[in-house]
């Protein structure tokens, strides 16, 4: 028996066929339960046969609820990743859909304080921020989890930043 896919999952995937098969870009739903009137970062991550194919997401809201943001980064993590090439209408078949939805960050004082399995990371210094989220196969030390985010800055492993983490709700 197949497992239901969330509505949140359901979503990501029918923007996401809708954009690349047709460049259309859906009408949110009527009905949104309450927690898709929420506002929240939201990252949308898309994989195929288990390697990453898309992600992009958004720290903090930058839309009125949770369902804009799902639908602007769903298109996003398809079409504009810059690490891949855009989703083509063949791929779709063999897609995997994964939403996350961002507590707020919270600064925290150490490195002590974080733990890759539950909490995502935000490291910043002046306007360079890189951000990863939790749970990620591989990223097993926080440290790692740290030379990550700052790669994907551009700030030099030597470097002091400030540090963020929060907590998500994932969503498959």
């Amino acid at each position: 028996m197949m497992k239901e896919k969330s509505p949140l999952v359901e979503l990501a995937m029918e923007t996401v066929k809708n954009y690349v098969c047709f460049n259309k870009k859906i009408d949110p739903p009527l009905d949104l339960s309450p927690e898709m009137k929420e506002k929240a970062g939201v990252f949308v991550s898309i994989k195929k046969k288990g390697e990453l194919r898309g992600c992009i997401g958004t720290f903090q809201p930058t839309t009125s609820n949770i369902v804009l943001e799902i639908i602007s980064n769903a298109i996003s993590a398809a079409t504009k990743d810059p690490r891949f090439k855009p989703i083509t209408p063949e791929e779709l078949e063999e897609l995997e859909f994964s939403v996350d939805v961002l507590a707020p960050p919270e600064r925290i004082k150490s490195k002590e304080e974080l733990d890759p399995k539950k909490y995502g990371i935000i490291v910043q210094k002046g306007f360079k921020r890189g951000l990863l989220l939790p749970d990620i196969e591989g990223v097993d030390t926080v440290d790692y989890q740290i030379s990550i985010a700052k790669s994907k800055a551009g700030i030099r492993g030597d470097e002091e930043v400030q540090l963020y983490r929060f907590e998500v709700k994932r969503y498959k």
